[in-house]
């Protein structure tokens, strides 16, 4: 079969740093005619849950999906996970670690403008954004020009907030993988040789990462992935068939915080529907 589907398993919400609410998310799926499709959301399920309250007869199969930022010893990486119970305790509470680590990395700015810069903020406004899905520099540097700090937020952000360098906190993968697992999910590396998204990785390198992360019990590979070439994914299908793992197509859409089309996959009908994707789709159904 060459015709690929129309799918898109890999974008964000407000809920995380994308600019688009979950419902305008899932507008414009339904618009496009896509198929399936997911929203992967930094940490956090409250977008799923928001897409799972609003879903008509006739809507495009929702897969419900999250992404989380990993770290051991021999690398960084982005773990995905889809079709997860949406009330598992073990995921809320990797959530609930997720939020506390951008808070402390919030707070971290916060103190760095006060000592530093001399920049101080009303304690009714850090409350503000403590109550906030995924408070970031936006918000810092939106409030720097309330209070005068700044003309406009690309300056609050280019002159002081880009300046600041708090150390990441990170989820160790093998426990991101065995609690997607024992929430019902499928665990799957997403956007394999960009790692953490910043760096490349090699392909002498991806073999042994794949195998290792394989053994903590990775189910499935972004294959697909809008700034792949035709190369990385030949390499992506070629390991997933060799490993036995699901294939996965993303775009890593974030709204107008990247410049990447919501569905763009790179998932060309040259391709076809691999034997992995149709495997991941009939699991996550039976989920």
């Amino acid at each position: 079969m060459k015709t690929p589907l129309n799918l898109d398993l890999h974008m964000h919400s407000t809920v995380s740093d994308g600019t688009d609410s979950p419902l305008e998310i899932l507008s414009f799926v339904k618009s496009s005619g896509m198929q399936f499709f997911s929203l992967t959301d930094h940490d956090a399920s409250k977008g799923c849950r928001i897409i799972r309250d609003n879903l008509s007869d006739g809507d495009p199969q929702f897969i419900n999906g999250v992404e989380f930022s990993c770290r051991d010893y021999k690398g960084k990486y982005h773990i995905l996970g889809y079709g997860y119970d949406l009330y598992s305790e073990p995921m809320n509470n990797l959530f609930a670690l997720g939020h506390s680590h951008r808070l402390n990395k919030l707070d971290g700015r916060i103190e760095v403008l006060k000592v530093k810069y001399g920049i101080e903020f009303p304690e009714d406004e850090i409350k503000r954004l403590h109550e906030l899905d995924n408070p970031g520099k936006p918000h810092l540097g939106n409030l720097m020009v309330k209070y005068g700090f700044a003309h406009d937020k690309e300056e609050a952000i280019g002159k002081y907030l880009n300046s600041i360098h708090i150390p990441s906190e990170y989820f160790n993968p093998e426990e991101v993988i065995k609690t997607i697992l024992e929430s019902g999910g499928i665990p799957v590396l997403a956007h394999p040789f960009f790692g953490d998204g910043s760096e490349r990785v090699s392909e002498e390198k991806m073999k042994p990462r794949c195998e290792r992360l394989a053994g903590y019990g990775l189910k499935g590979l972004e294959a697909f992935y809008s700034e792949f070439n035709a190369n990385h994914i030949k390499h992506m299908l070629t390991l997933a068939e060799h490993f036995g793992l699901y294939v996965t197509a993303g775009s890593d859409y974030h709204g107008k915080n990247k410049r990447i089309p919501l569905g763009k996959t790179n998932m060309e009908k040259d391709y076809g529907i691999p034997k992995g994707m149709i495997r991941f789709l009939e699991e996550v159904h039976k989920a």
